[in-house]
């Protein structure tokens, strides 16, 4: 074999050498168009061509080309940013089997709930392995905070109407996420106060056992089943709920749609024999 037949890159400091034609199979490709020249981005240093990306993910994507499939460990997880990389590089088949990947075998989410609560108070942290399951929530938990009305601020009348200002859940890291109901135990007056609603239930709900309750529901009806209850310490009695949600059914009927796929890369391949 000519060493004229084979190319270089270097993919975030990891060393890939193949087969000009196994890059350029797909033409319409930002690969092709890397190794033709064409796109700006890409140079040839050293005999190698620098590409500023993610090399182990590179490495499923450079099997895919040589072999026409998606093969990937049981444990594999990273199917967004696989997905991510394949978009980068314009490999359309690819991201078509990876959207259809992800469907026939989603991998379990699990998610805990810890819920503490303190007389009139009670505080919720939610830990999830599945980043876009704490989006989720994210988006559909609203805190309500009361706060006296800027329009009653100076009237006499007493007590001074409340206003609820509306706030997102606190979000330590992409996979917790923590917010509160109540009042505030140590203050002589109910001002203060903090509202849970949870969409598409439009109840504003202080109490920490009911917001833990439409919590719960919630989570079910998302697919989610409970696995246990447990108490983590006796003495400030914080509560923890495990959840798993299983593979559903509906995803099977994606089966149906691999084949043409598979047949559209099998004829290409026959096409460049």
């Amino acid at each position: 074999m000519s060493s004229q037949e084979l190319v270089t890159l270097n993919v975030g400091g990891k060393i890939f050498t193949t087969r000009f034609s196994t890059i350029k199979q797909f033409p319409a490709s930002r690969l092709t168009r890397m190794i033709d020249g064409r796109d700006q981005e890409f140079k040839m240093v050293g005999g190698q061509i620098f590409v500023d990306r993610d090399g182990v993910l590179f490495s499923f994507i450079l099997d895919f080309l040589r072999t026409h499939q998606l093969l990937l460990p049981t444990d594999f997880s990273d199917y967004h940013r696989l997905q991510r990389e394949a978009l980068f590089y314009e490999l359309d088949p690819l991201i078509d089997l990876l959207n259809q990947e992800r469907l026939l075998q989603p991998r379990p989410a699990f998610l805990e709930v810890h819920f503490l609560s303190r007389n009139t108070q009670a505080v919720f942290r939610v830990f999830g392995s599945c980043s876009k399951t704490i989006e989720m929530l994210t988006g559909r938990i609203t805190v309500f905070i009361e706060q006296p009305s800027a329009m009653t601020w100076s009237s006499n009348s007493f007590p001074p109407q409340m206003t609820l200002l509306p706030l997102p859940p606190q979000r330590p890291s992409y996979h917790d996420l923590v917010f509160q109901c109540g009042s505030d135990s140590t203050t002589d007056n109910q001002t203060g106060v903090r509202y849970v609603s949870i969409k598409p239930d439009n109840r504003k709900l202080a109490n920490g056992t009911n917001v833990l309750g439409l919590l719960i529901d919630t989570l079910l009806m998302e697919g989610f089943h409970l696995v246990s209850a447990r108490t983590l310490s006796s003495e400030d009695k914080t509560e923890c709920y495990s959840f798993e949600r299983i593979k559903r059914p509906e995803a099977f009927t994606m089966n149906k749609t691999l084949k043409p796929e598979t047949t559209i890369i099998s004829e290409q391949s026959q096409k460049k024999k």
